[in-house]
């Protein structure tokens, strides 16, 4: 079996697809939560604090100097660790949900009894004969 063969096998089941779904998708859901975090839910966060634009939240270790073309600004970014710190909770929140709905469902199915199988074709017959010979003997 050639290595593009056995590539086209690996790529064709269903596992390797679905994975690449929800990669796509959870990159879309990282993006739209980053969206959230930035222009819904900091702003107002930021207005309470006294006007705060986290994202711009920084300690600088050492100022960029204009005078030295090689000196540039070092700072630690503490507001835009609290964005993606925020951002984080609420993915972490939303996976949580996801997968204590998906446990309930399963508990549910689960815990609902299963129809009995019916009974074989032979069992079924007989108990037709012996119905008709009990009605006979009356």
């Amino acid at each position: 079996m050639s290595i593009v063969s056995e590539f086209r096998e690996f790529i064709a089941k269903g596992n390797v697809i679905d994975l690449a779904v929800g990669v796509i998708i959870g990159g879309a859901f990282g993006k739209i939560v980053t969206s959230l975090v930035d222009q819904v839910i900091m702003p107002p966060v930021g207005l309470l604090l006294g006007g705060l634009d986290f994202s711009k939240l920084q300690w600088v270790l050492r100022p960029d100097d204009a005078a030295t073309p090689a000196s540039e600004l070092v700072a630690i970014q503490y507001g835009a660790f609290a964005n993606t710190l925020i951002q984080f909770l609420i993915i972490a929140w939303v996976v949580f949900m996801l997968v204590k709905g998906v446990n309930a469902l399963r508990r549910t199915e689960a815990a609902a009894p299963e129809a009995p199988p019916a009974p074989p074709a032979q069992e079924v017959l007989l108990t037709e004969i012996r119905d008709l010979l009990k009605a006979q003997g009356k």
